[in-house]
Order: structure tokens, then sequence, then C-alpha cells
């Protein structure tokens, strides 16, 4: 049993999050605590709107604030001109947390200058060389506040079973080339998906796949794939949260994939897994050696149809995702 004394409830919290959409993915569970701790709280984000968008689907946060702004950048000079409404912005908190990369603590020092908020600095980027996933990295920032043994899965919509779709999500794209699987290899994979399986595909991806999602849908049937393409975050989350699985790269989408509740098949390249994978009991990562150019479609083919069966098993045996 915690025995440890529950500090007093502060009035309003503000969370910073830069970054890319896998890292405020994996920042979520910080964000669940900060709820579960201080459910009363109003709880705020100053993020990249696209991102945060799914905190507030979520109900992980009640409002959020766009970080572009241009005054912010003098919080990060000493001694800097600070911006009369950023100050009075940030002097409203009584603790403000931030995931911002700040070595020498300039931006910590300017925000003692005009807030007397309780400031906690969190990691902007969790050590690769560590043993712990960087959602328990960034987690261990909490432990300020009171807040230990906070669970580290990032959690969205979990729809009912009974309103899933037979559709597999193949998202194959990533931040980094080096992380993807190629893509004659997607080609010849998802026709022989839809020769072998009576399942259709949602091929998603943004700005980054280009026109590849267009050229991986050529050829293929049209009434059997469908394209998602830059869609708005939360949009995005509701549509993939209502198929059956998921297959992907190393991206901030797997991860997505993963808070939805989905189960998932990552083609997984350099990244270190202890600290980026899916935290999912239901993600599964395949890795070849010495690269992803070297993972058969075979291969994937057979991984996946067998994870498929067990997917569905659970499905029918009323698991719910985990």
């Amino acid at each position: 049993m915690n025995t440890r004394p529950r500090p007093q409830e502060p009035g309003r919290i503000l969370v910073i999050r830069g970054g890319a959409l896998g890292d405020f993915i994996l920042t979520l569970p910080v964000l669940a605590a900060l709820r579960r701790q201080f459910p009363g709280v109003q709880l705020e984000l100053l993020a990249y709107p696209q991102f945060a968008v799914v905190a507030l689907q979520g109900r992980l946060a009640d409002q959020i604030h766009p970080i572009e702004s241009r005054a912010l950048a003098g919080f990060f000079a000493r001694n800097g001109v600070l911006d009369a409404g950023l100050s009075a912005f940030f002097g409203r908190y009584h603790v403000i947390l931030s995931f911002l990369y700040d070595p020498d603590e300039i931006f910590r020092n300017n925000l003692a200058r005009v807030t007397p908020a309780q400031v906690i600095q969190g990691p902007h980027r969790p050590k690769e060389s560590s043993p712990q996933h960087a959602a328990q990295q960034l987690l261990v920032s909490l432990e300020r506040l009171g807040i230990f043994d906070a669970d580290c899965s990032p959690s969205l919509l979990k729809p009912e079973q009974s309103a899933l779709r037979n559709c597999l999500v193949a998202h194959p794209g990533s931040g980094s080339e080096s992380k993807n699987w190629p893509e004659p290899a997607w080609t010849a994979f998802l026709s022989t998906w839809l020769e072998t399986e009576h399942r259709s595909i949602l091929l998603v991806g943004g700005e980054a796949e280009g026109d590849r999602l267009s050229r991986l849908a050529s050829g293929l049937p049209p009434d059997r794939v469908e394209i998602a393409r830059s869609l708005p975050l939360d949009v995005l989350a509701q549509r993939i949260s209502l198929c059956r699985g998921f297959i992907g790269h190393d991206s901030g989408i797997s991860h997505l994939a993963a808070a939805c509740g989905l189960p998932g098949l990552v083609l997984w390249g350099p990244s270190n897994p202890l600290v980026w994978r899916p935290i999912s009991q239901r993600f599964e990562l395949l890795v070849a050696q010495p690269g992803l150019s070297q993972l058969t479609v075979q291969t994937v083919m057979d991984r996946l149809k067998s994870l498929w069966l067990q997917w569905a098993t659970s499905a029918e045996a009323g698991i719910s995702p985990t």
C-alpha cells in the first residue's frame, strides 16, 4: 500500500511539450497521471495543436495553447525582454511542467521572473542508453508532485469490439527512410494481402509520405483500399480505432495506433526498442538484420496472419485491449 502523503492539489497546471508526434503520444501518460492525481485541476497544454488535439479528445487536457509563438523566443534569451502577454499567461499557473530543451536553465530562470509557479523540468528527449522506456523516463518528472508508479501506457480511444471494421491499417512511412521497409516490398505485401485475405486496407500517412500512398494504392482494388492522407489527428485516431489491426514502422502513427487500442505489427528499424517501441502487449516488433531491406514479404505475411488469428481469438474471448 502506498503510504506517501497526498500533496495539496494545485489550482492550475500547464504542461509544455514540443517535439514530433511520437514524443507527444508518449507524454500522454504524464497527462493521465496528473488527471488521476488532481481530478479537479484545470490542466492545460502549451504544444503543437495538431498533436495536442488528441489530448482534448481523450479528455486528458482542458485547453491547448499553440507553442508556435515568436514571443516565446525571448524566454530562451539570457536576461531577455519578456513579452507582457506571455508573462501574464505563465503567471496564472500554479505548476508548470516543461519538456522543452533548456540545458542552461535559461527558460526556467526567465519563468521565475514572471510567475511564482512551481516549475518542473522534464527531459526534452529520453536517453537512448537508458534501460527505461521513453514514457517511463518522462513520468519521473512527476515524482516532484508526489506521483509515483504511474501507468506508462498511452491510452486514447477504445471502441467496443462490435463496432470494429474488418480492416487493416497500414502506415508505410516514418520520419526517416532508414526506418522504412522498401516501397517495392510494401507494394508486393499489399497486393498479396488483398489476394489472400478477405479484409480491406486503410492506407494512412501525412506529408512525409508524399505520393507514396497513391503509388501503393494504384493497381489495387479501389473498393478494398482507402487512403487517409493528412487527416486531422483526432479524426485519424477515430478512423484507425475502428479497424482490426495495424502494420507500420517505428513512427508516431504506430504509437497513436497502440494508444487507440489496436493490436499491431511494427517492422522495426535501427532505433532502440527498449526506449522507443509502442507500449502495448498487443504490439509486436519484427526485426531484420542488418536492416529492413532484408525482411521478405513472405516473412511479414506469415507473421501478420499468425498475429491476426491471435487477435481474432482474443476478441472472441472478450479480452480487452491493453
